[in-house]
């Protein structure tokens, strides 16, 4: 954390000073508005934290519902969540009070007595190291606490505008803000009173009934039989041997529990089957009460005991595997003649079950990946154009979720008697863990995604997947750090420069690269960057040296990578690293010893590999997607 660049901070420096639209922001819905955001679940308030950083953006979130949710709803947090929560400065809180995954147990009928259950087998939650951060499980209303501090913290000062629900939109391209939404209060004095707000673009993060999506005429294009469960998260006395545990538990007759320990040492949830239901059919199942859900558990874990002692939450609620044709308001038919204008995020696009544990996580990434274009293009920053990324890149991905999710629920749905591979489940779960975890994500080349031309000067930074953090020095002060927490939800693009084999500041490929980027008229620093700005406003250049930080010599590192900055021109002296000699990076990451340059976005993803001396390839990569502020 970085602090004390406009002169002393004496409190909490996670909160920055008020400015733009965070001066005297008004409590009321203003009825002009740069974006509005409608649902304040992991999807919208991770847009919202994220468009909180852009201060001169006047961003608003309605939610419906009077206040903060309290309880109940998702509570698996994959490790890529985990370091996206680092970009927004909470992981290591979030981390300290969650329940942490390390392995799930699986449960299968006794192969000598089916009615009974036995432990099967044991897997390792990640046998790879794919990440230096752990799956957790913790309260999804923990998770929106943590962003609806990011907001109160940021120079935006925002906060959701809570007890509005969404009723309609129209479109009207003729005016600086053309959609008109009407919306209607649901709480105290307010309640039935209909508001029409002005937004230049919308987000709907309202859930899988999402009334902005049927708004735009979006339509699901997959619909799969819906899967019935009962949830609860209890406080219970039982004789199951791995109650602390991550269980997937299949009994004989098919039902199964998905068991998942909360945080706090006491607390667990159970997602207990209760058999496929047709979508649009009776829907009598919800009527199911908390003791017959009890039952149903304790029968499945026969020969164990569940004896509930207090139910902290509970629900009944169909899931089906249900993709949106897209994720915008453009028509099929017309994505080369128009630009979008609403977006839907999260279960307004994509439901699924809740075996694999994506929801909230897949659900933050849309919101993340959307965030920062709206920004920029809001901003003058890039044209238009990039919206339309948006829903090309997310619904692949979301496509792909419910393919896993479809298999992954199928095999938990195996009975004794369909026969196959008695440890085909688990190795299942084993061989494909990186796709839970959320890095199988590799969005494809466009504006913001180049072609892999150069990936062999860096093949552990693949082109279009996120950017995974490896250990190196921080030159100034020592420390050992992990060199992607460096990256911080700001909206800027990341240049990491690895530098040649010759010592910094010596004659090298390094040496040019700084120099063009310091002074060329084709620089993207320079050319995107406004020149009332600081100079790192748009772009974050860090330099890795080959050599350990002894061989490191501040004093001749060029200024590129030591800028001054803020009102009293300080240096920043956390952008230049040094490889671990333990735990070089060069070799960890496959990275050229002649050196490379890896570009990545805002949202943490690599959009680029190329080498030092490419210096046109970057800047035309730039010059489509971003507009010159000078």
């Amino acid at each position: 954390m970085q602090f004390h660049q406009h002169g002393y901070v004496s409190g909490d420096p996670r909160i920055k000073p008020a400015a733009g639209t965070g001066v005297d922001r008004p409590a009321q819905l203003p009825e002009l508005m740069d974006v509005l955001i409608v649902g304040s679940g992991p999807a919208g308030m991770i847009t919202a934290a994220q468009l909180s950083a852009f201060p001169n953006i006047n961003t608003r979130i309605v939610e419906r519902r009077g206040g903060r949710l309290e309880i109940g709803q998702a509570d698996g947090i994959q490790a890529r969540s985990v370091e996206t929560f680092q970009a927004f400065g909470f992981a290591e809180r979030i981390i300290a009070e969650a329940y942490r995954i390390t392995a799930t147990v699986f449960w299968k009928p006794d192969p000598a007595d089916h009615s009974k259950i036995v432990r099967a087998a044991r897997a390792p939650d990640d046998t790879t190291g794919i990440s230096e951060f752990p799956h957790l499980i913790v309260n999804q209303a923990r998770v929106l606490d943590y962003f609806a501090e990011v907001m109160a913290y940021s120079p935006s000062r925002m906060k959701p505008d809570y007890g509005w629900e969404f009723r309609s939109l129209s479109i009207d391209e003729s005016g600086d803000y053309p959609v008109a939404v009407t919306l209607v209060g649901t709480q105290g004095e307010l309640a039935g009173v209909e508001r029409v707000v002005h937004a230049k673009y919308v987000v709907g993060a309202d859930g899988a009934h999402s009334a902005v999506r049927e708004s735009i005429g979006a339509r699901h294009t997959s619909v799969h039989a819906n899967h019935a469960w009962g949830v609860m998260d209890v406080l219970a006395v039982t004789d199951f041997p791995d109650i602390r545990s991550k269980c997937a538990i299949q009994s004989e007759d098919g039902g199964n529990i998905l068991l998942i320990p909360r945080e706090g040492g006491s607390l667990f949830r159970m997602y207990v089957d209760l058999g496929e239901v047709v979508a649009g059919g009776d829907r009598s199942v919800r009527g199911t009460t908390i003791d017959e859900i009890i039952a149903k558990a304790n029968k499945i874990l026969h020969p164990y005991t569940l004896d509930v002692k207090s139910v902290a939450w509970n629900s009944v609620y169909e899931v089906g595997h249900r993709l949106t044709d897209r994720f915008d308001d453009v028509p099929l038919d017309q994505l080369d003649d128009r630009l979008p204008r609403v977006f839907i995020t999260g279960d307004a696009c994509h439901t699924h079950s809740a075996k694999a544990g994506q929801g909230m996580n897949v659900s933050m990434q849309d919101g993340f990946n959307l965030a920062w274009k709206i920004a920029h293009v809001v901003e003058g920053r890039s044209p238009a154009s990039l919206l339309a990324t948006y829903s090309a890149e997310r619904k692949v991905i979301a496509k792909n979720l419910i393919d896993f999710d479809l298999q992954w629920s199928s095999l938990m749905a195996k009975r004794p008697e369909d026969g196959g591979d008695s440890t085909e489940l688990e190795d299942f779960y084993v061989r494909t863990f990186e796709f839970p975890a959320g890095f199988m994500t590799q969005y494809q080349p466009s504006m913001i995604v180049a072609e892999a031309t150069h990936q062999e000067l860096a093949t552990g930074f693949p082109v279009g997947k996120r950017f995974k953090s490896a250990p190196v020095v921080r030159v100034a002060d020592v420390n050992p750090v992990q060199l992607g927490h460096h990256h911080r939800a700001d909206g800027r693009w990341r240049l990491y420069a690895f530098a040649d084999s010759p010592a910094v500041g010596e004659p090298s490929a390094l040496l040019e690269w700084a120099r063009w980027l310091s002074t060329s008229d084709d620089s993207p620093l320079l050319k995107y960057t406004p020149e009332d700005d600081d100079i790192d406003a748009v772009f974050d250049v860090l330099l890795i040296a080959q050599q350990d930080f002894e061989g490191v010599d501040l004093r001749r590192v060029p200024v590129t990578f030591m800028p001054r900055t803020g009102p009293f021109g300080l240096i920043d002296y956390e952008l230049v690293y040094a490889a671990d000699p333990d735990r070089d990076i060069f070799q960890a990451r496959g990275i050229s010893r002649d050196g490379a340059v890896v570009v990545v976005r805002p949202d943490q993803y690599v959009a680029n590999v190329l080498p030092l001396q490419a210096t046109t390839e970057l800047a035309d990569f730039f010059a489509r997607t971003m507009q010159p502020r000078r």
